[in-house]
């Protein structure tokens, strides 16, 4: 099988990168979380769901955007021919750590379950909220892994494409954690 990368995106704390092409956008604040906001907010993207996401959701969704509109994707199709399918190696541990904060007190008055931060307990929920906003009906997965590995995502490509009915796969390492975002993410067709 051949395959091709036809779009990738490289997000890291304050520089993004489409195709070789770095996007100047002048942050307003060094934080991922308000600078994804301020990237989302001058790409003049309209998806009111955003603003409620966790931060590894706003780096996936925003990698995916650029991408998707690289390639051209016509998101008012169903499509069951792409899939999803995400790495990296904390998992969804920078709201687990901030879900926990909200049930450790025993105390009654200090112990508050956030729903809005339980949600995102999952890491997979990044390539959830990509595919509702792509309507992209294919496979769905999200590995953990110690470290970015090209031998590793070339198997899992393999793996997607000898499905024949797979026809794209958007793909990569997403990680945020403790104030540190790394974005790689790549569209993939045969």
């Amino acid at each position: 099988m051949n395959f091709a990368i036809k779009s990738y995106c490289r997000l890291t704390n304050n520089t993004l990168i489409v195709d070789g092409k770095k996007l100047d956008i002048e942050p307003v604040s060094s934080e991922n979380a308000s600078w994804l906001n301020d990237v989302y907010r001058c790409l003049n993207i309209q998806y009111a769901k955003f603003f409620k996401m966790d931060t590894l959701s706003k780096a996936g969704f925003l990698a995916s955007e650029l991408i998707f509109n690289s390639v051209g994707l016509n998101r008012d199709l169903f499509h069951k021919d792409i899939a999803i399918v995400c790495f990296n190696s904390s998992a969804s541990l920078e709201v687990d750590t901030a879900y926990q904060q909200t049930i450790q007190s025993e105390d009654s008055d200090n112990y508050y379950p956030s729903p809005s931060l339980f949600v995102y307990t999952l890491a997979n929920i990044v390539t959830g909220e990509i595919a509702i906003r792509n309507k992209i009906q294919g496979e769905t997965s999200f590995y953990i892994a110690e470290r970015w590995s090209v031998s590793q995502l070339c198997d899992v490509v393999t793996d997607v494409f000898a499905d024949n009915s797979v026809n794209g796969l958007l793909c990569g390492w997403v990680d945020c954690y403790r104030n540190h975002c790394d974005v790689l993410m790549m569209y993939i067709s045969n």
